[in-house]
C-alpha cells in the first residue's frame, strides 16, 4: 500500500513539472522574442545615425498656379513649402489657386535636400509680377522709418506691437477697412523723428491710385 502511495506521488510531480515546462517563461529570451515581434514606432527611421540626406531634382515652378506650384514640388519630394506677398504688401495666400509663382528660393533646376524650405514669392493672377520681389518693411527700431508708397499692413507688422496708430483715408475719406489694399502717402511722426511711444498717423490710399 506504501507503494502505491509512492507511484501516484511521483506520477502526479511528474505531470506538474511537464506543465511547468509548456507553460510561457518569464525569461531574457521570452523578452528577446517580444521585443522582436513588435513593429517599429510609426515615423522610425532605420538608417544609420549620420547618413546623407536624401536630395532630389527642384523644379522650376515660376510661372505657374501657386497650388500647381506647391502640388508639383510636393510630388517631386519637397514638402517643407511657404508663400510670401511679391508685392511686400503682407497679404495671406488665402485661397493659392488665386495667386501665381513670381519667384522661388532655390531656384529650381538643381538637386537639393528634400528637408529643404521652398519659398515662393507670389502676387494674385491680376497682377503683374515685380521685377524682383518687394522688400517688407524693416522693424522700427528708436526712430521713425520712411514708410512712404509702402503697404499699410506691412508698416503696421514693422512697428511696435503696442504702437497707437491712427489711418485715414487722403482720397475719399473712406473706411480703411482691409489695409493690404492701402500704401501710405504721408506719415507723422517723419522719417528719422524720434519714435518714443508717441503717437503714429498715416493717411492713406488704395493701392492703385494716386496719392494727392
Amino acid at each position: 500500500m506504501r507503494r502505491q502511495h509512492t507511484i501516484i506521488l511521483c506520477t502526479a510531480a511528474a505531470g506538474v513539472l511537464a506543465l511547468t515546462a509548456c507553460g510561457p517563461q518569464n525569461g531574457a529570451g521570452d523578452a528577446k522574442a517580444s521585443s522582436a515581434g513588435t513593429p517599429a514606432p510609426k515615423g522610425s527611421s532605420s538608417s544609420a545615425p549620420g547618413s546623407a540626406a536624401k536630395t532630389a531634382t527642384l523644379p522650376d515652378l515660376v510661372g505657374k498656379g501657386l497650388q500647381t506650384a506647391q502640388d508639383e514640388a510636393q510630388a517631386a519630394g519637397f514638402y517643407a513649402l511657404k508663400s510670401h506677398d511679391a508685392l511686400g504688401r503682407d497679404r495671406l495666400q488665402a485661397l493659392d489657386r488665386n495667386w501665381k509663382v513670381c519667384s522661388q528660393t532655390p531656384a529650381g533646376g538643381g538637386s537639393v535636400s528634400t528637408g529643404t524650405t521652398v519659398d515662393f514669392g507670389a502676387v494674385k493672377l491680376e497682377e503683374t509680377c515685380p521685377a524682383s520681389d518687394a522688400p517688407a518693411p524693416k522693424p522700427a527700431g528708436d526712430t521713425m522709418p520712411d514708410f512712404v508708397g509702402q503697404g499699410m499692413k506691412a508698416v503696421r507688422a514693422a512697428l511696435p506691437g503696442n504702437a497707437s496708430i491712427t489711418v485715414k483715408d487722403a482720397v475719399q475719406g473712406r473706411m480703411v477697412l482691409q489695409e493690404s489694399n492701402w500704401k501710405v502717402c504721408t506719415q507723422d511722426p517723419k522719417a528719422g523723428a524720434p519714435l518714443n511711444g508717441r503717437p503714429v498717423s498715416f493717411t492713406v490710399a488704395k493701392v492703385e491710385e494716386n496719392c494727392p
